[in-house]
């Protein structure tokens, strides 16, 4: 019965002294609580920031992906009226003017320009200007193949808004395709 008393008596020391010894560590330090808080907002202000520059670069990626679509269209509407691609030489489109072929030389290629001009100015982006150049325009110019083909490049220019942090900057998208009459 000694013995049960001496272990009883050891557990109890064994518990007075886990006991106090857990009661001078509980919790955190003031100190302690302001390191963890200091890097909280370093780590919340990082995401800030990234949050910022991908949201920019997500309106960058929009816009070259409208203006990209914008360019083709033009270039499906001359590969549409191929036998006449050369009536699409020198069509300039741009908010103060715009130079497109006559109705009277081709009703198509004239409406081709107007509707690609609408779909420009209408993209509400910054000074856009759209230019249509081939190669080859005149049949007199002989075809390094002799297959009267022409070269399309069609150019689409515009300036990225400014804002406090990213300044103005002018963008080109320039779309070439090789077309040749059936």
């Amino acid at each position: 019965m000694v013995s049960n008393v001496h272990v009883s008596i050891n557990t109890r020391r064994l518990r007075v002294t886990t006991r106090a010894s857990r009661s001078r560590d509980e919790g955190f330090t003031l100190i302690e609580s302001m390191v963890a808080a200091v890097i909280l907002a370093i780590g919340l202000l990082a995401l800030t920031g990234m949050q910022s520059f991908s949201l920019r670069k997500n309106v960058d990626a929009n816009n070259q992906t409208r203006v990209t679509n914008l360019a083709a269209d033009m270039l499906e509407r001359i590969q549409f009226n191929r036998r006449k691609a050369a009536n699409y030489h020198n069509i300039n489109v741009s908010a103060g003017t715009t130079t497109c072929p006559t109705a009277a030389a081709d009703v198509m290629a004239n409406g081709d320009c107007t509707q690609w001009r609408t779909l420009l100015l209408s993209s509400n982006l910054q000074n856009i200007t759209g230019t249509v150049i081939l190669s080859n325009p005149t049949p007199p110019a002989p075809d390094p193949l002799g297959l009267n083909r022409n070269t399309v490049t069609v150019v689409v220019t515009w300036n990225e808004l400014a804002s406090d942090v990213v300044t103005a900057t002018a963008k080109t998208v320039s779309l070439a395709k090789v077309v040749a009459p059936e």
